[in-house]
């Protein structure tokens, strides 16, 4: 039908979460945490074609120990096409086991726009 499958849209979120972190976290913080996604929700508006331009937009609800929460928007202009809720767990680099983020991190997500 042309419609894109559920593999795109969770490639088009983790490319927009990671891209999230990587824009506010420290370099440091970036080099020594990896993220893996637990869990996605998706809730479909619209379809999605093939050759269909998208922007997602992320939002970092809480972060509460090792695990971020997200919400991510896909949309095609002004129309909303997907509404996916996330939840991912910080890895550290070295170990591979789970990793609670220091406050310092945490807070350059949520701090106002200058």
């Amino acid at each position: 039908m042309g419609h894109v499958n559920n593999a795109s849209y969770l490639k088009w979120v983790q490319d927009a979460v990671l891209s999230h972190w990587r824009k506010f976290a420290p370099e440091e913080a970036v080099t020594a945490h990896l993220w893996v996604a637990l869990k996605h929700e998706i809730t479909y508006r619209k379809p999605t074609f093939l050759d269909d331009e998208v922007i997602a937009t992320v939002l970092l609800e809480k972060v509460q120990g090792a695990r971020a929460f997200y919400a991510t928007v896909i949309r095609r202009g002004e129309e909303v096409l997907a509404e996916v809720k996330s939840s991912w767990c910080c890895i550290d680099a070295a170990t591979l086991r789970p990793a609670r983020l220091a406050t310092s991190v945490v807070e350059r997500f949520f701090r106002p726009a200058a």
